[in-house]
């Protein structure tokens, strides 16, 4: 009888874990947002829709969440700062693909615009060459006009502009060795 109940005392603690909630939906609220950041950093937004789709009150949400950016557990313009030095470094996107990443995860215009005053236009240059270059050994024996297509098609994907993309592309080949007359740049 005892092997019984402990076994199924043992199984019932944790079933029972699992089916008794937090007491109040403050708690519940606590507990979710915790449990969320300590995965990794998370913005408001992104923890007021953790809370919704939960069912947490808004009035608790918004009370917990305001009272998690006091003491400094939530806090969108550290995280999107570290978003933009991240994602920057790490995949090389551009300003215009950075501000639309934390545009998604409801981080205000304003902290993404200061977020991205970190990038200045040399600094993005810079790192548009560098994944031209090591795209550039990947494509050597295509035609001219593939290449350019290639090249630029990744520079768009992440974010750099037109012009930017053209003009790193074109030095890129220029530095090669192979013509680059055609790449939208006449006169040159």
């Amino acid at each position: 009888m005892r092997e019984q109940e402990g076994g199924g005392g043992s199984r019932g603690g944790r079933e029972g874990r699992q089916e008794l909630p937090p007491q109040s939906p403050e708690e519940q609220a606590r507990a979710i947002c915790l449990r969320l950041l300590t995965g990794s950093p998370r913005t408001r937004r992104q923890l007021a829709d953790a809370l919704h789709k939960r069912g947490i009150p808004e009035e608790v949400s918004q009370e917990v969440l305001s009272r998690y950016e006091e003491v400094g557990l939530i806090d969108d313009a550290a995280f999107a700062g570290a978003w933009v030095e991240s994602r920057h470094r790490g995949r090389g996107l551009a300003r215009r693909a950075l501000a639309q990443e934390l545009r998604t995860k409801g981080v205000h215009a304003t902290v993404v615009e200061e977020a991205l005053g970190q990038l200045d236009s040399d600094q993005e240059e810079q790192t548009a060459r560098e994944l031209v270059e090591r795209k550039l050994r990947s494509t050597r024996g295509l035609e001219r006009d593939k290449r350019i297509r290639r090249l630029a098609g990744m520079l768009a994907r992440k974010g750099y502009p037109e012009g930017m993309a053209l003009r790193v592309v074109r030095r890129a080949l220029e530095a090669e060795g192979e013509e680059a007359d055609d790449l939208g740049h006449p006169g040159e």
